[in-house]
């Protein structure tokens, strides 16, 4: 999926590991400071299960499950001013046993360009924020 907004990171750890911290979306307050607090609506990150989530300066969300490839991949989108937010998360193999972590916005409607343009750079802040705090958190 294209996206104007992505990060990478390199992770010594292997898939599975990382897959479930990455899922563990309850306790991403406690390894990344992009997100103050979530209310996971099901006892697991699943297809169709939606979360509530507090990030600094932004409004709350509600972000909902749209497509899981469990072990390696989740996509979660939320609505709010005619901008629907597509957010991703994946995990690839590299050859030494590491996991390879993508993690990304895109965001559609006609609103959608000022909005990249307001939080362009906050948008950017974060994702580095959670790909810097889960290679951390997995790594420890």
């Amino acid at each position: 999926m294209p996206a104007p907004f992505a990060t990478t990171a390199e992770i010594a750890a292997a898939r599975p590991a990382v897959w479930s911290v990455l899922t563990d979306v309850a306790r991403w307050p406690e390894w990344t400071d992009s997100v103050e607090w979530v209310d996971l609506h099901g006892p697991a990150l699943a297809l169709g299960v939606s979360a509530v989530v507090r990030q600094p300066r932004l409004p709350v969300a509600t972000w909902t499950v749209t497509a899981l490839d469990p072990g390696r991949s989740f996509t979660w989108v939320t609505r709010a001013g005619g901008v629907r937010t597509t957010g991703f998360h994946v995990l690839g193999d590299l050859p030494d046993g590491r996991t390879l972590f993508r993690t990304g916005v895109e965001q559609r409607g006609l609103p959608a360009p000022a909005v990249r343009l307001l939080l362009g750079g906050l948008t950017r802040r974060y994702l580095q924020m959670e790909a810097d705090g889960l290679r951390r958190r997995c790594e420890s």
